[in-house]
């Protein structure tokens, strides 16, 4: 777990957007994360959507992201998918 006060200010600004409902900087904001790796919870196809979550200097999309799931719960990577820690607010 992280505490959401630990977490990059970025990853605290995303979490902002995507209570807020948007908008998000990213086309691919939004878009169904499959948690093939099964490293977050079994859910059903769906519940859980990603958000990227923005990296100074970088000029991609970076390896950062918030993970939603429909309950409300957030997970953060910052390794693009290796490892998750859930955001405790």
């Amino acid at each position: 777990e992280i505490a959401v006060g630990d977490l990059p200010h970025e990853a605290r600004q995303t979490i902002a957007l995507v209570r807020k409902g948007g908008p998000y900087p990213y086309a691919k904001d939004g878009a169904v994360f499959g948690n093939r790796e099964k490293r977050l919870p079994r859910q059903k196809w769906g519940y859980y959507r990603e958000y990227t979550v923005k990296t100074p200097g970088e000029r991609t999309r970076g390896a950062r992201r918030i993970v939603a799931g429909k309950a409300g719960e957030f997970y953060y990577t910052e390794d693009h998918y290796n490892t998750f820690r859930r955001v405790r607010e």
